[in-house]
């Protein structure tokens, strides 16, 4: 009997302590596999807004300045691609959202020769109403999506109307 009770206090032990390795490897695991993603979310995240930001400038600077332009598309389908690749339902429809709003823009800003008839400083600013609200939305969804404790923006990151604050010295 003691025999017995000795065999099933160790068998006992050794699955217990074997069930706490396979269950803790598994949450360590999900744990790792949640940081992984949030990890690459806020890459991906981060390239779409630069992005948005690199071709927005170059639009913006060559309709000011009468100047041509150029942008590699390539990259700002891979950034909507990649951003889409990793990001929860609810930030995918707004990158759906963004990227029509953005493809309005276009129509607009890159329906004109900007060196001889650029669009003025109010259609551009008119132009950039929905990407501004599109992005907004966007970035809150981002927000969201990395840390349920981050609040919600209520003003675009760049100035009222989607307008930089150096817009007027660009013009001088």
């Amino acid at each position: 009997m003691a025999l017995l009770e000795v065999a099933v206090t160790t068998l006992g032990g050794a699955l217990s302590a074997t069930v706490g390795v396979v269950v803790g490897g598994m949450l360590t695991r999900s744990a790792q596999d949640r940081h992984w993603l949030r990890d690459r979310q806020l890459v991906a995240y981060q390239d779409l807004l630069r992005e948005y930001a690199t071709f927005t400038m170059i639009l913006r600077r060559a309709h000011l300045g009468r100047t041509g332009w150029d942008y590699d598309w390539g990259v700002w389908s891979a950034a909507l691609m990649s951003a889409s690749l990793v990001a929860p339902s609810a930030v995918t429809a707004e990158i759906d959202a963004f990227g029509h709003a953005v493809q309005r823009l276009l129509d607009v800003a890159t329906g004109v020769d900007t060196t001889t008839a650029p669009l003025a400083q109010d259609q551009f600013e008119q132009a950039m109403v929905a990407p501004t609200r599109a992005q907004l939305a966007l970035v809150n969804a981002m927000r969201r999506s990395v840390g349920r404790h981050q609040g919600p923006l209520s003003t675009w990151l760049g100035g009222a109307g989607g307008r930089p604050a150096h817009w007027e010295t660009a013009r001088s």
